[in-house]
């Protein structure tokens, strides 16, 4: 498949899946992820990883406790619950930080400590996870950024434009302030690798969450022009070229009894499922 063309190959009812998607774009969760979760009431916030042979953490391929049956109140807005603090308070002394929604991470450049290293028992040589995405991306020879963009029509983010660090707003939580400094300072000149891009090229927003304290506004970040073509377009062939979807056995299909003020989305999937 050329590097550049997202369009799917079938072959006897199968569909290929993109490098793009499955090596670069579709990390980006990697950038989203919490260092660590509350499962429910009772149960504190849990590291994804923690080292240590036998650790007890959320990393699974293991029997988890009879008491973290997960609540999921804590991960999708089913109902309203305390707002708290967008940054939580290690002690976790506020009785509303304990009863908050968790909210995934801005999509940026950075990603949370348990995953900077990974443990030995997922990932050695190297068990750092951003190097091996990029490690990953440079011997499939995935195009860069700036090339899947100039494929899709539209002009690349200048280097300036592509910084590393956490897009809080903080200048001191960027860590290079050009793609084009980072390393000896050539080799990414022009040529940012795919996945570094589509989380860098995010797009600042805003959400309503309904908090028992009432609408708060949450600043947020989507998937730019670039990861969200990939990414959606991935989803579509896929529907497009299973013959058991329901875009190919009723293509005019809507849930219209499961929507909620006309609306479908995760959330409601996720409640009609644990009502149902």
């Amino acid at each position: 498949m050329s590097k550049v063309n997202l369009k799917f190959f079938h072959f006897k009812n199968e569909a290929f899946m993109p490098l793009e998607f499955s090596a670069a774009a579709y990390r980006f969760g990697h950038s989203m992820i919490r260092p660590g979760y509350r499962v429910n009431t009772t149960v504190g916030p849990q590291p994804i990883f923690k080292l240590g042979k036998n650790a007890q953490d959320l990393r699974g391929f293991q029997a988890p406790p009879s008491n973290w049956a997960l609540d999921w109140r804590r991960y999708i807005d089913l109902v309203p619950l305390d707002y708290g603090t967008l940054v939580p308070n290690p002690s976790q002394t506020d009785p509303k930080n304990q009863n908050r929604l968790q909210l995934a991470y801005k999509i940026d450049t950075s990603l949370v400590n348990p995953l900077g290293v990974l443990p030995a028992s997922i990932a050695v040589n190297p068990s750092v996870l951003a190097a091996r995405n990029l490690e990953r991306g440079w011997r499939m020879r995935l195009p860069s950024g700036q090339d899947v963009a100039r494929a899709m029509g539209l002009i690349p983010l200048p280097d300036d434009k592509i910084v590393i660090g956490k897009f809080t707003g903080d200048p001191a939580d960027i860590v290079a302030k050009s793609v084009a400094t980072v390393g000896d300072g050539k080799g990414f000149v022009g040529n940012c690798p795919l996945w570094t891009y589509v989380l860098a090229e995010t797009i600042e927003s805003k959400v309503t969450v309904k908090t028992l304290q009432g609408d708060k506004a949450i600043t947020t970040r989507k998937l730019g022009p670039v990861g969200g073509r990939i990414v959606a377009e991935t989803f579509v062939g896929l529907l497009l070229a299973d013959s058991s979807s329901y875009i190919s056995l009723d293509p005019l299909w809507e849930p219209t009894t499961l929507k909620v003020n006309g609306v479908f989305g995760l959330r409601e999937m996720i409640k009609h499922a644990l009502e149902g």
